[in-house]
C-alpha cells in the first residue's frame, strides 16, 4: 500500500504518491477515468490533483473536463477519504483569455467552477496555477485567506511562483498573523530542462538551482512533470518525439540515464521507479505527480514507493557519477 505522509503542518495525510488527472474527462472517457482512480485508490493512493483549465484544450470536451471527471468518480467514494488539490488563475483557454487571471475577482470566479465541477463544498489544496509577477502580493493572499476562511479552501499553495515571491507571500501572511502557502508545485524530476525550451512548453522555474533553500526550510515541494514525460524510459528505447527531445535532450541527462540504468540493474527495478524514487527519497519532504493513462501504468508507477534510494545513490543520480 502506498504509504502516506502528513503534508506540512497541515493535517492533510497524503499518499506520497500524486495521481496527476490532466488526461482525465477529454483523452480518456469517464469509464477510463474510473477505472484508473479505482486502481489508485486501491493501492492506498488518495491524493489527487487536477486543474480549474484542464481539457479546456479540446473544444469538444466539456469545461473543466478533468474535474468533472474526478468529481464523477467521488460521488461513488467517501469524500473524506481523498484529498483534492485543483489550480485556478491560469488563462481561460476555452474563451481565449490570455491576460493574466491572478486577480482576486478571477481567483473567485475560478474556485467557484472548480467546487460546481468536483461536485464538493471544499477544496483540500487550492493552488494558484501560476503568478501575477505584476502584482504586489498582499492582495491575492489577503482574497486565498478570505476563501479558507469562508470554508470554500482548506488550504492554498503555489504553483509555478518563483521561490523569492512564495517567500514574499509567506512573509505577508506570517506578518498578520495567518497561514500562508503550505507547499510549492514545482516542475521537477530527473531530467535536466533546457530552460529556454521548457519555458516556451509552458514549464517554469525548475526546482534545481531556485528551490533548495525554501525546501530545506520546511516548505513541501509537490513536483510534477515528475517522470519527465517518461524522457529516461524513452531514451533507452530509442522513441524520443521532438518535443520531449527538445526539452531534455542534453549531455546531462545522457549521463543521468547511465546511472539510472544502473541504479535499476542493482534493485531489480524500471527506469521509471528510479526516476520516482529519486523524489520520494529526497530529505525534505517531497510529493511526486505521477500520470498513466491506464490502470496498468498506475499499478507500474506505484512499485516506486517500496524503493528508498541512499543519499549517495541521489548523489549519484543528482551529480551523474558512477554508482556507489
Amino acid at each position: 500500500m502506498l504509504r502516506k505522509v502528513t503534508l506540512n503542518d497541515t493535517g492533510l495525510a497524503v499518499s506520497r504518491l500524486c495521481y496527476g488527472t490532466n488526461m482525465l474527462g477529454w483523452m480518456l472517457d469517464q469509464g477510463r477515468s474510473n477505472a484508473i482512480l479505482d486502481t489508485f485508490a486501491g493501492l492506498g493512493g488518495n491524493f489527487i490533483d487536477s486543474a480549474r483549465s484542464y481539457g479546456d484544450w479540446m473544444p469538444d470536451a466539456p469545461i473543466g473536463a478533468s474535474e468533472r471527471a474526478v468529481g464523477a468518480w467521488l460521488k461513488t467514494r467517501k469524500r473524506e477519504d481523498f484529498v483534492i488539490a485543483t489550480k485556478g488563475g491560469f488563462f481561460d483557454l476555452r474563451v481565449g483569455d490570455f491576460r493574466n487571471r491572478v486577480t482576486p475577482d478571477d481567483i473567485a470566479a475560478d474556485l467557484a467552477q472548480s467546487l460546481d465541477h468536483l461536485g464538493i463544498d471544499m477544496i483540500d489544496l487550492y493552488f494558484l496555477h501560476v503568478d501575477n509577477p505584476e502584482s504586489p502580493v498582499e492582495p491575492i493572499i489577503d482574497a486565498l485567506i478570505d476563501h479558507r476562511e469562508a470554508g470554500r479552501i482548506r488550504h492554498f499553495a503555489a504553483s509555478n511562483w518563483a521561490a523569492e515571491r512564495i517567500s514574499a507571500a509567506n512573509a505577508y501572511a506570517a506578518s498578520i498573523g495567518k497561514k500562508g502557502f503550505v507547499a510549492s508545485e514545482t516542475f521537477w524530476g530527473l531530467a535536466v530542462p533546457d530552460a529556454a525550451a521548457a519555458a516556451q512548453q509552458g514549464y517554469q522555474h525548475y526546482y534545481e538551482g531556485e528551490y533548495e533553500d525554501l525546501h530545506a526550510a520546511g516548505l513541501p515541494i509537490i513536483a510534477y512533470a515528475a517522470q519527465s514525460g517518461g524522457y529516461f524510459t524513452k531514451l533507452a528505447a530509442g522513441t524520443i518525439g521532438e518535443q520531449l527531445a527538445a526539452r531534455y535532450a542534453n549531455p546531462a541527462n545522457q549521463r543521468r540515464l547511465a546511472v539510472a540504468q544502473s541504479l535499476a540493474a542493482k534493485h531489480g527495478v524500471s527506469i521509471n521507479e528510479i526516476a520516482l524514487s529519486y523524489l520520494l527519497s529526497q530529505p525534505h519532504q517531497t510529493i511526486a505527480i505521477f500520470g498513466g493513462s491506464s490502470p496498468e501504468q498506475v499499478a507500474d508507477s506505484a512499485k516506486a514507493d517500496a524503493l528508498t534510494l541512499t543519499p549517495k545513490e541521489l548523489a549519484a543520480l543528482r551529480n551523474a557519477l558512477s554508482v556507489p
